[in-house]
């Protein structure tokens, strides 16, 4: 039995003049719009184009399914999300259990902001989720996420902080995803967020007492 064939996530080609780049720009903002308003399951090529207004062929120039366009308006989310998070992991003047409740309260937001679209996205990842991209876009964070607990949990061995990583991964993702869905007042949302800084934090000091 073969296994199922991994779609091409890859644009066609990169835009280089500035018609290009508005035409690629137009494409994912209908994405967007399609996305939100029909779900992952209608979503389409023939639809985005349509939303558009521009022929199917013109957007198979740049993109060449539609797994290929969700995937880029997830990496587009990751990155920003994965900017903003590296430069509070990265600011050295405060301590680590203070970033890490900034960390955890802006992720949080990030989150509830446009939560449909996101939740879009997440009923989409099955199309794209086990492509070598979106793996390499996941190695990225836990590599963000691991310099920060060398730095956190400076006596601990690496494979434990590897698990206390992927824990408070896991558990970020899951909460953050369950508020987004929940529609919490952004009141309530900081206060969730201070509830799983504090246990995050009391994790961290009964592993590194010193």
């Amino acid at each position: 039995m073969k296994s199922p064939k991994t779609p091409r996530l890859s644009s066609r080609k990169q835009p280089r003049q500035a018609r290009s780049s508005r035409l690629v720009a137009d494409i994912l903002e209908a994405a967007v719009q399609v996305l939100s308003s029909e779900g992952a399951r209608r979503f389409t090529t023939a639809r985005v184009a349509e939303r558009a207004g521009i022929s199917v062929g013109s957007l198979y120039q740049y993109f060449p399914n539609k797994e290929a366009i969700l995937f880029r308006l997830q990496a587009d989310e990751w990155r920003q999300t994965g900017a903003l998070l590296q430069d509070i992991l990265a600011d050295r003047t405060r301590p680590p259990a203070e970033r890490l409740r900034i960390l955890v309260r802006a992720f949080f937001r990030s989150e509830c902001e446009e939560a449909a679209l996101r939740l879009a996205l997440g009923d989409a990842a099955p199309l794209y989720r086990d492509a070598p991209e979106s793996r390499e876009h996941r190695k990225a964070g836990v590599r963000q996420v691991l310099v920060f607990m060398r730095e956190a949990l400076p006596a601990a061995r690496p494979a434990e902080r590897a698990r206390v990583a992927e824990v408070m991964m896991m558990t970020m993702e899951a909460v953050g995803k369950a508020v987004s869905e929940e529609g919490r007042s952004p009141a309530e949302v900081d206060r969730i967020a201070g509830v799983t800084s504090d246990m995050f934090a009391a994790y961290l000091d009964r592993l590194d007492p010193a």
